[in-house]
């Protein structure tokens, strides 16, 4: 049986002959039912601060468990992240090198074309300096046979053709080359 305060106010008991004195009783009945009055308030008030702590603590629980998965969450970002662009930095890497590696074959494709071009030029140039050679010998020998008064066409001389005349011709075509040769900086 539970036991209220309002029950202990309304408790009588029955009055016998040198029994207690009846208003010492009802003073400390009074007491008793206002000390109890006042210990089952402190005891709802627990039990309210109980069920507000409880729910404050599944709160707590839950927003621990949020921040678990969050932090789960962006630790799993964050390595995704960084697999992300380490595969792009990588991919960066190769197509860079693909590019310079064209770079440098394409520069040496046109260094091969380049030295084709020059070994032509020389070729050219060593072809045409030993025509002007031929050439400007047998002029020369022309000249010589017209300065001595003589047909050219009908000398006898042994000189004409030779090439006996090279030796200033020689120093012309030096000259010519000279001239024609790119000279280094």
């Amino acid at each position: 049986m539970k036991l209220t305060p309002l029950d202990i106010r309304k408790q009588e008991f029955k009055k016998v002959m040198r029994g207690y004195d009846p208003v010492e009783v009802e003073t400390f009945m009074e007491m008793m039912a206002n000390e109890f009055e006042n210990l089952l308030k402190e005891q709802n008030e627990c039990r309210s601060k109980v069920i507000e702590l409880e729910t404050q603590l599944k709160d707590y629980k839950q927003m621990e468990r949020t921040l678990q998965q969050t932090l789960m969450q962006a630790q799993e970002a964050t390595g995704k992240t960084y697999e992300a662009a380490r595969r792009d930095a990588e991919s960066i890497i190769k197509e860079a090198q693909m590019k310079a590696a064209e770079i440098v074959g394409n520069a040496n494709t046109e260094i091969g074309k380049l030295n084709n071009e020059i070994a032509q030029l020389r070729a050219r140039k060593d072809s045409l300096i030993g025509r002007l050679r031929v050439l400007l010998s047998s002029e020369l020998d022309l000249i010589k046979a017209l300065e001595m008064g003589g047909d050219p066409i009908l000398s006898n001389d042994a000189s004409h053709g030779t090439g006996k005349g090279e030796i200033e011709l020689d120093n012309i075509l030096k000259a010519i080359e000279d001239v024609g040769t790119p000279q280094p900086h």
